[in-house]
């Protein structure tokens, strides 16, 4: 998981954005599509392998963030005759337009997951399908791999199905409209059990010692003629959203363990250092985390509303480092295999226009249902994907903190010897006047540096800009 997002949501100057560019060849971002995948991709659009099921009649409907067109996936909710939920989820179905070993699979192997700039994505697959032909958008038949997943009215998981089918949204909302139709009673029951359904898996959640991270993000707001770094707290309708998708990762995990074949999203246990120096952050922003309560009780008291609260889950991020994917074939299901946010086995499956792994996932979900082994071309990719994975990743998070770096640069650049109100929320242990400082307005998390006496974490401090140079000198502070 990113440390932090970064949405442009105004203009920006010209700094600013050649930086981006500039950020985008350092990394060796890939640029257009080769001809021949374009190509490619254009023939598939026209002709993919579409499924022998037909569930068009199915109403489904999407929430995504305003303006998305690269929809992965579409739900539909119902409650069951004899009580309890039945839960579909459609997953937009790239394999229908991939063909493994040709030119697009290629470069899909390539990029791996979509990037995503302040000032736009980088694709993992060309738009006309991952935008286009293959993307859940309402009004359009699609194939899809569909699931059924019927849960019991604790909102606990009895019975699972997936299949390919053709689907059809009918509707795509954003988060905020999806929030709204909720709140005021006039959602269909399909979108009004999201908060049902939702609550009740969080429940379950918080049960088995997981945890889900509202992080905010950071956005940069336009504001008459200049602009500023802004928080956008989560509504509860993404979390509700993201406890159906977090449904399906996990049963699309113990259906590969059944099977005996898979991949698993892991993540090892934070080690106590790790714990330690987050109690440190808490305490320097004034959260409340008292000794005897464990860290997930503290995440979900939180508002991400709070400008304070807002920074510490940002530095809750840190605890999600070493997550990677397991790779079991043959019945050998590694132990332990849980992810630990989540608590149990889980696995990436929900966004394969996105993320390259969820593609192999869905295929090994489907022979699993049919009783089948999976296809030849998923066993023979399943022993790199791990270290494909890691390095798409490692690239991801190169995109994440240097476009962070780059953009409170490029708004602070002309600030230099301004004075800030600031909270220091980390020092470091073998050099004390060094550290980190979080600003509400702007809302920048920086170094700050060049003071001749030890920070005093956890206390407000006046401090002055002293460096901000978008692609050349990163946000630097010092005490005033």
């Amino acid at each position: 998981m990113p440390r932090r997002h970064i949405h442009v949501t105004g203009a920006a100057d010209a700094p600013l954005r050649a930086a981006l560019r500039a950020l985008r060849t350092e990394l060796g971002v890939p640029a257009a599509f080769p001809v021949d995948v374009q190509a490619e991709a254009e023939a598939a659009a026209k002709a993919p392998r579409l499924p022998g099921e037909d569930a068009t009649d199915l109403p489904l409907f999407t929430i995504d963030p305003p303006g998305s067109t690269d929809l992965d996936q579409a739900m539909h909710l119902a409650r069951r005759s004899g009580g309890g939920y039945r839960v579909h989820y459609a997953i937009a179905d790239i394999a229908a337009f991939v063909t493994p070993g040709g030119a697009l699979d290629a470069e899909a192997q390539r990029r791996v997951l979509t990037l995503y700039f302040p000032d736009g994505k980088v694709p993992l697959h060309p738009t006309v399908l991952s935008e286009g032909a293959a993307s859940l958008l309402p009004g359009e038949p699609r194939p899809a791999l569909l699931w059924r997943i019927d849960l019991d009215a604790d909102g606990r998981r009895v019975a699972t199905d997936v299949r390919r089918a053709l689907v059809r949204s009918a509707a795509r909302l954003d988060y905020a409209e999806a929030q709204r139709r909720i709140d005021t009673g006039t959602a269909p029951e399909p979108l009004a059990l999201l908060r049902e359904i939702g609550i009740l898996r969080a429940l379950l959640e918080s049960e088995r010692g997981g945890i889900s991270l509202d992080v905010p993000e950071q956005e940069i707001v336009e504001r008459g003629h200049t602009y500023t770094l802004a928080y956008r707290a989560p509504l509860p309708a993404d979390g509700w959203n993201a406890q159906i998708s977090l449904l399906t990762g996990m049963a699309a995990a113990d259906l590969m363990t059944a099977a005996g074949t898979g991949i698993l999203r892991t993540l090892p246990t934070a080690p106590i250092g790790a714990v330690a120096r987050l109690r440190r952050s808490a305490h320097a922003l004034g959260v409340d985390w008292p000794h005897h309560v464990p860290y997930a009780d503290v995440v979900r008291s939180l508002d991400p509303a709070d400008p304070r609260h807002a920074a510490f889950l940002q530095e809750c991020t840190t605890l999600l480092r070493g997550a990677g994917y397991t790779v079991f074939t043959d019945g050998a299901v590694p132990t332990p295999a849980v992810h630990a946010a989540v608590a149990d086995e889980y696995t990436h499956c929900t966004a394969p226009l996105r993320r390259l792994v969820d593609r192999y996932a869905g295929e090994l979900c489907v022979a699993a249902v049919a009783g089948q082994e999976p296809p030849e071309w998923v066993r023979a990719a399943l022993p790199g994907l791990p270290a494909r994975m890691a390095s798409g990743a490692r690239r991801a998070g190169a995109v994440e903190r240097e476009s962070v770096d780059i953009v409170e640069a490029a708004l602070l650049s002309g600030r230099i010897g301004e004075l800030f109100d600031a909270y220091v929320i980390d020092v470091k242990e073998n050099r004390p006047a060094v550290g980190t400082v979080h600003l509400d307005r702007p809302a920048v998390v920086a170094r700050i540096e060049g003071g001749d006496r030890p920070l005093p974490l956890g206390e407000w401090l006046r401090v002055r800009l002293t460096q901000a140079d978008p692609g050349r000198a990163k946000v630097l502070f010092a005490p005033a």
